[in-house]
Order: structure tokens, then C-alpha cells, then sequence
């Protein structure tokens, strides 16, 4: 017999899950004294920051960028901590949902953000990013296109269909009548990145980031606009968060000029 689980026991779950995977960042002060508040724009001093350990709930595909932004937001806003947590949206989106307690979530894309709108604020779309074909280095199989990818002599892995990235993945493929039957099906995009990086497999779709991330060892094949999909990055405050202000905070401070010029040196896209 199935045990029920309370809400007591799934948001303990929950919460447990969350500490699992949380990724800290080291606080550092400055004199700069640029700063955000809860709006979709802000501008101020940091010192007026509010103060606060923050909990970012964040979509695998910006693990790289995040703690690059994250460092930056610290030593322009003194007092503020933040801790992320990196994950497919899927599962983080699933946190949210049983209670995990968190401040922001940011996935990458809007449906599964719209699958917690009863928990979180208003979403603002902070970043876009587009897929490729990640290859060995060299790519020693010569995968020039889509269509390359349905060769059955090709080991080619992609992220499981309930994650962005799959889905991403799935709709482009199917769109070019393209079939590929995966080694593997990955729970997040790096997953995928990281299976190709191995040498576990010979190509597979991850994000434009992701592969910049990784250029020392896998080399990106691009996907022309016409058969690709444009993913889209939502940013939202959750509503249980005990650090209401400074959260919306952080996520204003994402669509700044400094948040902004931070997440497309790395390779995304303006929203």
C-alpha cells in the first residue's frame, strides 16, 4: 500500500531536497552604490538594499552565469548573501509547489513557471537563449545539421521531454521530420553538455550558453533561425518568501544594465 504523504512531510521533503542541492556563494562588499528594488526597473544606493540571505531556485542552464551575477549583485549590495539552487525547472518548479522554502525561481521557460503562478508574483522574461548541436571537439563525426543527428551510427543524447531543454529539442526536430532515438535522455540540460564533453556521446542539443560554457571541449554547430526554438528565461519572487523585498530586489536587479550586460557576455540573448 502507497504511503500518503502529509503536507507537513512533503514540504520536510521538499525542503531537504532544496538544501541537497544548494550551490553558496561568498559575500563581498563595495563601495559601489548602484542598487534595485522590487520593481520591473529600480535604481538607488545599495546601502538602502535590504539585507538578506536569498535562496535562488535557478534553471540548470544558468549555473555558469548565475554565480558570476550572483557574486556581483553581493559586492554591489553589502549584507546580501545569496545561495542557488540548480536544477531542471521540472524538479524546481515541483519544489515550489510542495512548499521548499526559496525566494526567487527562475526557469527556462514559461510553462513551467506558469505551473507555480499560485506561488509566485509577477514573471518578468530576463534572458532568451537558442539551441545547438553540441559535438566532440573537432567534431570528429562531421554533424553539420539536424537531419545528421538521425544517423543510427551516431550516439546521440538529449534532455528528457518534461525539461525545457527536451522539449525545445523535440519541437525542433519534429518540425525538420527528423527522428532520433536518444542513448540517454538527461534530467537537466548539463546533464547532456556533460555527456557530450565525456566523449559518452556524439552529439546533443543544449543551449547556445551551454555549449560557450564548455568551447575547450565541445564545439557548437549552430541551427539556423528558421528550424530553431527561442527559449525563454522567467525570473519571479516566491510568495512565502520571508525576504519579500530583497528578493524582488534581485530579480529587478536581473533586467538592470549590469544584470543584462553580465548574462549576454555570457551568450543569452536580450529579453
Amino acid at each position: 500500500m502507497s504511503t500518503i504523504l502529509t503536507p507537513v512531510r512533503r514540504r520536510t521533503a521538499a525542503a531537504a531536497l532544496t538544501a541537497a542541492l544548494l550551490v553558496p556563494l561568498s559575500a563581498c562588499s563595495s563601495d559601489d552604490t548602484k542598487k534595485d528594488t522590487g520593481g520591473s526597473t529600480a535604481s538607488g544606493s545599495a546601502s538602502a538594499a535590504p539585507k538578506a540571505n536569498l535562496t535562488v531556485l535557478a534553471a540548470a542552464s544558468l549555473t555558469n552565469v548565475f554565480k558570476t551575477a550572483g557574486a556581483a549583485y553581493e559586492k554591489s549590495h553589502p549584507g546580501t548573501k545569496i545561495t542557488f539552487s540548480f536544477a531542471g525547472s521540472q524538479e524546481l518548479v515541483a519544489q515550489v509547489a510542495q512548499g521548499s522554502p526559496a525566494d526567487v525561481l527562475v526557469t527556462a521557460d514559461t510553462k513551467s513557471m506558469d505551473k507555480v503562478k499560485a506561488d509566485t508574483g509577477t514573471p518578468a522574461i530576463i534572458a532568451k537563449n537558442r539551441l545547438v548541436i553540441a559535438t566532440g571537439e573537432g567534431n570528429p563525426h562531421k554533424v553539420d545539421e539536424l537531419k545528421d543527428l538521425a544517423d543510427t551510427k551516431l550516439k546521440v543524447v538529449l534532455a528528457a521531454p518534461e525539461v525545457p531543454a527536451g522539449k525545445y529539442s523535440k519541437q525542433v526536430l519534429d518540425a525538420q521530420k527528423v527522428t532520433v532515438k536518444p542513448v540517454s535522455q538527461e534530467p537537466n540540460v548539463r546533464a547532456v553538455l556533460s555527456k557530450v564533453e565525456l566523449g559518452e556521446a556524439d552529439a546533443g542539443l543544449v543551449y547556445k550558453t551551454d555549449a560557450e560554457s564548455a568551447k575547450d571541449k565541445v564545439d557548437a554547430v549552430e541551427i539556423p533561425d528558421g528550424q530553431n526554438a527561442i527559449a525563454k528565461y522567467p525570473a519571479a519572487t516566491i510568495k512565502d518568501s520571508k525576504n519579500a523585498e530583497a528578493a524582488a530586489a534581485f530579480v529587478a536587479w536581473l533586467s538592470s544594465p549590469e544584470g543584462q550586460k553580465i548574462l549576454q557576455d555570457a551568450g543569452f540573448q536580450k529579453p
